[in-house]
């Protein structure tokens, strides 16, 4: 199993653009399996996790529901943000600067077999980081993500996850909320939930904070929690 990892930092990207760059290197991973199996050969597949940041934008995943978002043209316009129909799991999202967003697209094989297990490990990640910084957070019974006070009525989702799987290769990911805007969640309902709120790190802790702090510690605890060795 090759438990290597490749971590490129992207920065703030367009989010077609990044959406295709995922997806070549999901695609190459798929077509390396695929001829593995049919050649009998054994090359590994590479991993790889990448951070960035985007402007505006939201996205629909592929259960999720339009009438989610609650601008109409116009209001995009007038918010200098794009809509995107995509390919992963979940409801209607929000990304922005200040938002810090992980596409690890990695080959399950080299890992564990186990999509709820990717998922829970994924949050866990986050759950240590916002731990290092003193937030207390968990999950939120019945949903995928990151939540704050998720026992209770003051329940507040920091981080949201949607992934897609094929033939155990993952894409799409984590997006976390460290300085976001949370103004633009207002024009959604964030992954069909009405009656939540949304945070950040930002909110929770009463300042800004370095991202380049917040990304290091997230992958630390990524690394840790898979075994990988990131290079």
């Amino acid at each position: 199993m090759n438990k290597e990892v490749k971590f490129t930092d992207w920065g703030l990207v367009d989010y077609q653009e990044a959406w295709d760059r995922q997806g070549q290197l999901f695609d190459n991973a798929i077509a390396l399996k695929i001829a593995n199996r049919t050649n009998g050969t054994q090359i590994e597949t590479p991993n790889n996790l990448i951070f960035c940041e985007h402007p505006h934008v939201y996205t629909l995943g592929k259960s999720g529901h339009p009438e989610n978002l609650l601008l109409n043209e116009q209001g995009l316009t007038d918010k200098q943000a794009t809509y995107y129909k995509i390919n992963r799991g979940g409801d209607i999202t929000y990304h922005g600067p200040g938002q810090l967003v992980g596409y690890p697209i990695l080959d399950l094989d080299n890992f564990f077999t186990d999509i709820h297990l990717y998922l829970r490990t994924l949050e866990e990640a986050v759950i240590l980081t916002l731990a290092d910084y003193g937030i207390g957070a968990g999950r939120y019974p019945g949903y995928t993500g990151v939540w704050i006070d998720g026992d209770n009525q003051k329940a507040r989702k920091i981080c949201a996850l949607g992934v897609r799987c094929s033939r155990w290769v993952t894409m799409h990911g984590f997006a976390l909320n460290v300085n976001t805007n949370l103004d633009y969640f207002k024009n959604i309902v964030p992954c069909g939930i009405d009656d939540k709120a949304v945070t950040s790190l930002q909110r929770e802790l009463g300042f800004a904070l370095q991202m380049e702090e917040v990304k290091e510690k997230l992958k630390h605890h990524i690394a840790a929690l898979f075994g990988m060795q990131i290079h």
